[in-house]
C-alpha cells in the first residue's frame, strides 16, 4: 500500500498532523512514535499489516515533529502535554477509546496515557522505552551522537541521521537494514526538520517523574516490547516497565536495537495484535 495522505486537526495548542488508515469502523490503533521522529518512522509494512487485521491505524506526528505546527510556541512543556494532545485527536476523530502503541518517547507517552486517560486506553503497548529516564540511560556517546546539530548541507545532514540509525539500532541486522536506514533519512529530512523542538522533547523525557508507582495500578491490557542490542533506552528500561504494570505481557527480542528491523515485523505485529484481542485484568 502506499502511504495515507497527511490530515491535519486543529487542536488546543497544535495543529497536528496525522494519518488514519484502515477501515474507519475498525477497533482504532493510535500509534506514537518518538524523540526526534515522525510519523514516518513507523514502518509502513507494519501499519498495513495491522490495517489488514482490521485496525484503524492513527499516527501523529507529536509536537516539535513532522507536520505538526505550533499556534503559540513554549519555552518548555511536559509529557503529559504531548498525551493531551493524542486525546485531543481521538475527540477530533470521535473516538472514545482506542488501542495505544507508543515507541521510545512515545512509549513514554502511551503509558502517561494510559495512566492518566485510563478510560480512552482499550490496550497499551509500550515498546523500546522506559518508566523512567533514569533507567536503561544511553551512554554518554550515544547522547553526545543523538544531540549533535545537523549539519547544514542536505546530504552531509543525511549521513549524519543515517550514521545516528546505525548507532542505536540493530547491529544483528545493520548490514541489511544499511539502505532502509538512508532511505528513511532522507525521507525525514525532507518531510520536515526541528531541531530546536527536539531539545525540547529531551527535557520533556528527562524531567517526567517516575511512573513505576502509577503503572502498578494499571489493570488494561499491556504488552511490553524492547531489544537487547537498543543502545538508546537499554533493556533494562523494559524489563522495568514490565515488572512495574501488573500482568503484562514481555518480549525481549535478541537482534533488535532501537528500531524494528523488517525480519522482526511479524514477531512485532503478532504481539500487538495478541496484546489488543487480550481482555482487560478484573479488579
Amino acid at each position: 500500500m502506499n502511504d495515507a495522505i497527511d490530515q491535519f486537526a486543529d487542536l488546543s495548542e497544535i495543529r497536528m498532523c496525522y494519518r488514519d488508515e484502515g477501515d474507519p469502523a475498525g477497533p482504532p490503533m493510535l500509534m506514537i512514535m518518538g524523540l526526534g521522529s515522525q510519523l514516518i518512522h513507523w514502518p509502513q509494512e507494519i501499519v498495513d499489516d495491522l490495517v489488514a487485521r482490521g485496525y484503524r491505524v492513527i499516527r501523529p506526528d507529536n509536537r516539535d515533529s513532522g507536520l505538526t505546527t505550533w499556534k503559540v510556541t513554549p519555552s518548555q512543556y511536559y509529557l503529559r502535554a504531548i498525551a493531551r494532545d493524542c486525546v485531543e485527536l481521538l475527540d477530533h476523530l470521535g473516538i472514545e477509546q482506542a488501542h495505544v502503541v507508543g515507541a521510545s518517547m512515545g512509549g513514554m507517552v502511551a503509558q502517561l496515557m494510559a495512566i492518566e486517560h485510563a478510560p480512552r486506553v482499550l490496550s497499551l503497548c509500550s515498546m523500546m522505552s522506559t518508566p523512567h529516564a533514569s533507567i536503561g540511560m544511553a551512554d554518554g556517546d550515544v547522547l553526545q551522537e543523538l544531540m549533535r546539530p545537523v549539519p547544514p548541507d542536505r546530504d552531509d545532514a543525511i549521513e549524519q541521521i543515517a550514521a545516528l540509525y546505525e548507532l542505536i539500532g540493530s547491529k544483528t541486522y545493520a548490514e541489511s537494514e544499511r539502505q532502509r536506514r538512508w532511505n528513511l533519512a532522507a525521507r525525514a529530512y525532507d518531510r520536515a526538520r526541528h531541531p530546536e523542538g527536539a531539545a525540547r522533547q529531551v527535557t520533556a523525557a528527562v524531567i517526567a517523574p517516575d511512573r513505576r508507582a502509577r503503572l502498578q495500578q494499571l489493570r488494561v491490557p499491556a504488552l511490553v516490547i524492547h531489544g537487547a542490542e537498543d543502545s538508546l533506552i537499554k533493556i533494562a528500561g523494559g524489563e522495568a516497565t514490565h515488572m512495574a504494570i501488573p500482568g503484562s505481557s514481555y518480549l525481549p527480542l535478541e537482534p533488535m536495537g532501537h528500531d524494528i528491523p523488517m525480519p522482526l515485523f511479524g514477531a512485532v505485529i503478532e504481539a500487538i495484535s495478541e496484546n489488543a484481542a487480550r481482555r482487560p485484568a478484573v479488579v
